[in-house]
């Protein structure tokens, strides 16, 4: 019980470190223009307990000292994008995937599974303000336990934002089905 209780207040502060990102608390982004981003954005409940999918390209991963908040987040996404753009590489396209077990990534071209990450282990995901196609999330690294500041680059600014907008849901989804199995319901 004890370690259902701290897994559920780490999950409940994740969801509200997602919901003040400064992204969704741009007007423009409220309830009424929601349905907007994905064409089945209303009706997303359903997909999104088998995965939303969004296919992306990852530019990096740098070390973070806080697991969340706006500055840290964009401090990392510079660094990333700075080394990105150092490199000649061409980026790996992924298929990202939401659901409320987390986020899985998967290779768009070979389908291999990259990673796959916990909800639990998600502790902020945001849309850069400056950088607006790039969606970056904070996870603790199963392997060293480290923060790891993941970055993509999406097609559009919309899409980094629907991207958001799903992991907060999916936050909430799974808030709602861990109080469902321990209140009985």
């Amino acid at each position: 019980a004890r370690l259902g209780a701290a897994a559920m207040e780490a999950l409940r502060a994740a969801g509200r470190a997602v919901l003040r990102s400064p992204r969704l608390a741009r007007p423009g982004l409220g309830l009424r223009r929601r349905r907007k981003l994905p064409e089945n954005w209303a009706d997303m409940r359903e997909p999104l307990l088998e995965g939303m999918c969004f296919t992306l390209k990852y530019l990096g991963m740098t070390l973070v000292e806080k697991p969340k908040g706006e500055d840290m987040a964009a401090a990392a996404i510079r660094r990333i994008v700075a080394m990105a753009r150092v490199g000649a590489r061409k980026f790996q396209k992924v298929i990202l995937t939401v659901s409320p077990r987390g986020i899985s990534l998967q290779d768009a071209e070979t389908k291999e599974l990259v990673e796959n990450i916990s909800i639990y282990r998600i502790s902020y995901c945001t849309t850069d303000k400056l950088q607006n196609k790039v969606f970056a999330y904070v996870a603790q690294s199963q392997e060293s336990g480290a923060l790891e500041c993941h970055a993509f680059l999406s097609p559009k600014k919309k899409i980094a934002q629907a991207v958001t907008l799903t992991v907060a849901q999916a936050f909430q989804m799974a808030l709602d089905l861990w109080e469902a199995t321990h209140t009985g319901r």
